[in-house]
């Protein structure tokens, strides 16, 4: 994955650019992405151009809980989370919804992962359904409650960090029922 702007930061000549994808040898992923034309498919290609042009962004609610396997929903766009007073990301494809956090909500929680060779940033599943609860009213209380059983069934449970999570969220009220009948 190489972007425009990394091209030109190496001494690499817009034209040339062009050029090199005008003979197929790289193509483009998204507006100013370039990969490999020989390089093996992408495993996960939405993520990966997401977290290539929104390098500050952080992966998150259904986008999140798919990636950990704790949700039968399929997102239809990368949520991504960014600190607030960001400027919009400028996407064609794929289509994204953002969410704005602060401070710890937005920092705490994020875990790297290497995907085709690009790191992307991704909320762990404690934070995830931390979130979840928090934005209950946009993704539905419904997607919130399935994930935190999908959570209970697929993976162990860690009550100390879904309650830390869910205190820096400020939606431990709301969750502590659903963490206790999971018990």
């Amino acid at each position: 994955m190489l972007r425009t702007g990394q091209a030109l930061s190496k001494g690499i000549h817009p034209s040339t650019l062009y050029a090199l994808r005008d003979s197929g040898i790289v193509e483009p992923v998204s507006r100013g992405v370039y990969r490999l034309a020989e390089a093996p498919a992408l495993g996960d290609p939405d993520l990966v151009v997401v977290a290539t042009r929104v390098p500050q962004g952080v992966i998150c609610l259904i986008s999140a809980l798919a990636f950990h396997a704790i949700t039968t929903q399929i997102p239809h766009e990368v949520h991504l989370a960014l600190p607030r007073g960001a400027e919009e990301p400028r996407l064609d494809h794929p289509p994204i919804a953002t969410y704005r956090f602060t401070g710890e909500a937005f920092s705490e929680g994020v875990e790297n992962h290497v995907l085709d060779n690009v790191n992307v940033r991704i909320y762990c599943p404690e934070k995830t359904l931390a979130d979840c609860f928090k934005f209950r009213n946009k993704i539905g209380m419904d997607t919130a409650i399935e994930a935190v059983r999908l959570y209970r069934e697929r993976r162990e449970v860690k009550v100390n960090d879904l309650m830390r999570y869910a205190a820096i969220c400020r939606v431990a009220k709301v969750m502590r029922p659903y963490i206790e009948a999971i018990l």
